[in-house]
């Protein structure tokens, strides 16, 4: 689902929202999560999950090409863990799809 996507269907789920505020609603949300994970903050919906920002360490790599060290400095990286209902639900939509798990295919499961 694209952030248009998501508007329209903000937009069709609510009759008396036009396709601008329900765009201006999604933009609204998207940048104070950005704003709150910029400042470093943790944000938490419940049954849905929460975003957090994680800290990678310095580290020594190599460039592919040449086989030299290169020094990769430290980044900080948004992280996203889902919500125990939110798993739940897609666990179970999943099942009555009849979709399987990822391993499932390798394992030779159907």
């Amino acid at each position: 689902m694209t952030r248009s996507d998501l508007v329209e269907e903000l937009a069709a789920r609510f009759g008396q929202l036009t396709q601008r505020d329900a765009e201006a609603a999604v933009k609204t949300i998207l940048d104070a999560v950005g704003d709150a994970l910029v400042r470093g903050h943790r944000i938490e919906v419940r049954g849905f999950g929460s975003f957090s920002v994680n800290r990678r360490p310095p580290r020594m790599g190599r460039n592919p090409r040449s086989g030299e060290a290169v020094h990769i400095p430290e980044k900080r990286v948004p992280h996203f863990k889902p919500g125990k209902a939110l798993r739940e639900a897609v666990d179970q939509r999943t099942a009555e799809m009849g979709i399987g798990a990822p391993g499932d295919i390798a394992a030779g499961k159907p």
